[in-house]
């Protein structure tokens, strides 16, 4: 197996060091909207001006410049929301920055392709690893325009790169995008118009440990009641004392709602957002706070009570558990989800599927999920796959950032640690080893399930290949039944087996003895079987 890469040692996923929780802000009054829309509409113009700055500044952002900002801000707002707003302009820029090195090696990926194809003959079959030539002189000849515009493309995207330059929206691109095309995404320009100022509004602020509540500028007090520091072009608007506006419903945090209340008691730092859903014409607060890391089981303890194993698939997660020798237990369990439609439907379906299998592995006893770790960034390129459209849309549609995302934080609740293996050859050899011997007459094992076990065996630190069969002569006494098989320590071991009543085998009816000899049989018999044969004379005549 020379061409087969090494596998990366298994390793526990770091639980999450921070944690967030939404609600509604209900029974807000006229005023109170009003009031919000001012806050969110000044604050988000200065976030939009502090953006454009760090922009121009580029890799030639120091701390002076920061320092520069931060003063033309406070003047417009406060010393507090200066501060949130600079970090949440860094934050974007690094963010864009990221997506920029990302653009740029998708780009060379391409290109990397694209050459590697149109210097192979055209009809030339590929490999496994390596795609062929192009299937005729007509493609041949579109790829290599194709390949003109991606190295225009690579070009301007290292200018940028070295530069410092990066393409950034406060609001979204695709809501950009919607503006130019009103009719297919089915919106007026009022409508849109709502909706792209209600995505630029800022109204976020950061906490501050020591302070009452844990937030001198948007602060929720334990029972619920939300006031905020108005800017100090807004003081005006102030309706409590040190121009502070207070609103006039309550709010409640349904999740870690216990946890954030002892936050808040204690005057930890606790960050909150508040946002317009322009679609639903609500009000929402989400309120962040970091935690301590965990600290990491070792693997050795996590996977004491055995481990599930689980494939991850477009539309369902397979999984198996797995016994401390890494023999399957019990029947494959499949967890399904829908990922079609808006985003917060994808993102409540992948949800409901890790609650069951949290679940299901809280009931089993088992203190380990293993998963594995993957990534498709280098497969959904158009060069590499050619026209499998179908293909790059598959493994486009998985969501293996937001599932592992979200099985951290939820196993991390229930005290179940995480494993993430090397994705190699699990679907393969899981398929190669497991998938028949698992399958019987009233069970079929699917290539996904067999994949799962393949997954837990890695964990475990197991061979995916199950043990070879000995020689039929080293199966029992010279192949014969074995007359001891018990332990040494079992008592009566040497004694003979209790009379069971009943029959010895399950294809034996119970009353096969009494009604043995008053049974009729079935058959039908030949009369003529049972007759002498008699010649009959010869007729003799004249």
């Amino acid at each position: 197996m020379g061409g087969v890469r090494k596998i990366v040692v298994p390793f526990i996923v770091p639980g999450p060091s921070g944690v967030a929780v939404r609600t509604r802000l209900g029974r807000l009054t006229t005023l109170d909207v009003e009031v919000l829309r001012q806050v969110g509409a000044h604050l988000g113009a200065l976030a939009s001006r502090d953006l454009k700055a760090r922009c121009r500044d580029g890799l030639g952002h120091d701390a002076d410049a920061w320092a520069v900002r931060k003063r033309e801000l406070t003047h417009e707002s406060s010393a507090r929301w200066a501060g949130a707003i600079t970090k949440a302009t860094h934050d974007q820029w690094a963010l864009a920055r990221r997506s920029a090195h990302a653009h740029l090696q998708s780009l060379e990926a391409g290109v990397r392709t694209l050459e590697h194809r149109l210097s192979l003959p055209i009809g030339e079959k590929g490999a496994k690893r390596a795609p062929g030539g192009y299937r005729s002189r007509r493609e041949w000849h579109a790829k290599a325009r194709r390949l003109h515009m991606l190295e225009d493309r690579l070009t301007r995207a290292r200018a940028d790169w070295e530069a410092g330059r990066v393409c950034v929206v406060r609001g979204g691109k695709r809501l950009a995008r919607a503006r130019h095309h009103l009719t297919d995404a089915g919106l007026t320009e009022a409508r849109w118009r709502e909706r792209w100022e209600a995505a630029r509004w800022f109204v976020q602020a950061d906490g501050e440990s020591g302070k009452r509540f844990g937030n001198e500028t948007i602060r929720i007090s334990p029972d619920g009641e939300v006031s905020i520091r108005l800017p100090a072009t807004l003081a005006r608007l102030a309706n409590a004392a040190h121009g502070r506006y207070v609103l006039t419903g309550r709010v409640a945090f349904a999740h870690r709602g216990q946890e954030w209340a002892d936050r808040v008691a204690a005057n930890r730092a606790v960050a909150y957002r508040i946002h317009h859903d322009a679609v639903r014409g609500r009000w929402y607060v989400t309120a962040s706070w970091q935690k301590p890391v965990t600290r990491t089981m070792p693997l050795a303890a996590a996977l004491a009570e055995g481990v599930i194993g689980v494939d991850m698939n477009a539309d369902h997660l397979a999984a198996w558990r797995l016994d401390t020798h890494g023999n399957p237990v019990g029947d494959p369990r499949r967890f399904s989800y829908d990922l079609t439609g808006p985003a917060d439907h994808r993102d409540a379906q992948v949800r409901h599927a890790l609650t069951r299998l949290l679940h299901w592995a809280t009931s089993c006893g088992v203190k380990a999920i293993a998963v594995e770790d993957l990534d498709f960034t280098a497969e959904k390129t158009r060069e590499k796959h050619g026209t499998r459209r179908r293909f790059r849309q598959l493994i486009s549609g998985m969501p293996t950032g937001r599932l592992r995302a979200r099985l951290t934080s939820m196993a991390d609740q229930t005290g179940i640690t995480v494993i993430a293996v090397d994705p190699a050859y699990t679907s393969r050899w899981g398929a190669q080893h497991w998938q028949k011997p698992l399958t019987t007459p009233i069970r079929r094992t699917t290539r996904h399930d067999a994949a799962s076990i393949a997954i837990g065996r890695r964990a475990q630190g197991h061979p995916v290949r199950r043990r070879t069969a000995p020689p039929r002569t080293h199966q029992s006494d010279g192949c014969g039944h074995r007359t001891v098989q018990a332990g040494p320590e079992t008592p009566g071991r040497e004694g003979p087996r209790p009379r069971i009543p009943g029959p010895r085998t399950r294809s034996v009816p119970p009353d096969t003895a009494r009604t043995r000899v008053t049974r009729t049989s079935n058959t039908v018999r030949d009369v003529r079987s049972a007759r002498e044969w008699v010649q009959d004379s010869l007729l003799l005549t004249e």
